[in-house]
């Protein structure tokens, strides 16, 4: 039997700046009273980052502005992101995860899955395992996680997300029904405002409603995502849990846009310049890629991560870029984006011939010399000199020369 785990710190940053501010001698720990994490107030960063229990009731939210959050706490203190501790922090998890198992898949700076399947043995009881391993992390670093437990990873995430903080959740494939079936549609990983809003207009109000759809219907309105929507529902995952290692931790690129995404046609631009970004790296170190990862920040700060292993490694542009949409798409919950990351990992200094996505063996060969001599042309004049028709005017692309 499969099992997998999501481990997610509760409240990560407000959480890792109280452990610090104790730690200091401060003596009020910031998550008892109205606090957030909040960033330059004269700049677009002035927003909230994150906020305590109390602030929360107040109906302060995240990614409003601090004024905002301000008018409903007139006690509201305000303590200014600190990213070096929150990496400090993350690090210092992940080694108390990895003394027990190799396989960690870290999704986000507060976020990991494990598969647990292969220590089953070694560790015991999935259960027990994950209650001595969140008793463990807050007794050696301070704060509290959360940790859901499943057959796979879509499941352990829905799990992690149930009552909070500090809690320990299972959602096996037979309890599917229910604990998934009953929640509202909006609470669907994955499932964001705008697709929710239109499952909702069709009389889809539940994950059992959506469960239980038609399929022919749902692709009238969803197209070629109505399936991977019914599947979510039904507690359907077969995606693997991919390890992070020092050795894979491979090329990546993000930017962070002045203004968020809404357009899928801008999205793609972007995602696709990424694309070409991190491969004339990866080609310039004479490596291969077996691992394409997307990361997405939505305009509330919520951050989603996704990988997929290919049967060949490779170093091609457009193979990537096919990939890095299919993740994308699976990703996104149609809310604006702020920020979009794009990972290559599995590196390889050996790469193999991508015939499962070209019916020829010479053209292969075609597009791989077109790539080398794209990239000299970019090395010899810089980055502008040549790009795909769709990346001209798109300011992402960074010059290497």
């Amino acid at each position: 039997m499969r099992v997998i785990m999501h481990i997610d710190v509760n409240n990560a940053f407000l959480s890792w700046t109280a452990v610090d501010l104790l730690r200091r001698g401060e003596r009020v720990d910031i998550r008892t009273i109205e606090a957030v994490i909040g960033g330059d107030e004269s700049m677009r960063h002035g927003i909230v980052l994150a906020k305590s229990p109390i602030a929360k009731k107040r109906g302060v939210k995240t990614a409003e502005t601090l004024r905002e959050a301000k008018r409903k706490c007139q006690n509201l203190k305000v303590y200014p992101p600190d990213y070096r501790l929150y990496s400090k922090m993350s690090k210092a998890m992940f080694q108390i995860i990895s003394k027990y198992t190799p396989d960690i898949e870290i999704i986000s700076i507060d976020e990991c899955f494990i598969d647990y399947t292969k220590v089953f043995n070694l560790h015991g009881d999935p259960l027990f395992f994950a209650y001595r391993l969140k008793d463990e992390i807050y007794q050696t670093l301070g704060f509290t996680v959360n940790i859901g437990i499943a057959n796979n990873k879509l499941c352990a995430k829905m799990a992690s997300d149930f009552e909070k903080p500090n809690k320990v959740h299972t959602l096996w494939k037979e309890e599917v029904e229910e604990k998934l079936y009953p929640l509202p549609i909006g609470e669907l990983y994955g499932v964001g405002k705008k697709t929710s809003q239109k499952l909702v207009d069709l009389n889809i109000h539940t994950v059992k409603d959506l469960a239980c759809s038609d399929e022919t219907f749902l692709k009238k309105y969803f197209k070629n995502q109505a399936l991977p929507l019914i599947w979510k529902a039904r507690g359907i995952d077969d995606s693997e849990v991919i390890a992070t290692t020092e050795e894979s931790k491979g090329i990546s690129h993000s930017t962070t846009f002045s203004y968020n995404l809404i357009k899928e046609e801008a999205i793609f631009k972007n995602l696709q310049a990424l694309v070409e970004n991190v491969c004339l790296s990866l080609r310039r170190s004479n490596r291969y890629a077996y691992v394409v990862g997307v990361t997405i920040r939505d305009k509330n700060f919520k951050t989603y991560s996704h990988q997929k292993k290919m049967y060949n490694a490779t170093s091609n542009s457009e193979d990537i870029f096919k990939v890095a949409k299919e993740l994308f798409l699976e990703l996104w919950n149609e809310e604006p984006v702020r920020l979009l990351g794009v990972s290559l990992t599995g590196l390889t200094s050996t790469g193999r011939r991508q015939l499962s996505l070209f019916e020829e063996e010479e053209k292969v060969e075609k597009i791989s010399e077109l790539d080398k001599v794209v990239d000299k042309l970019k090395e010899q004049y810089g980055s502008d000199i040549i790009k795909k028709a769709s990346l001209v005017d798109n300011n992402i692309f960074k010059k290497y020369d």
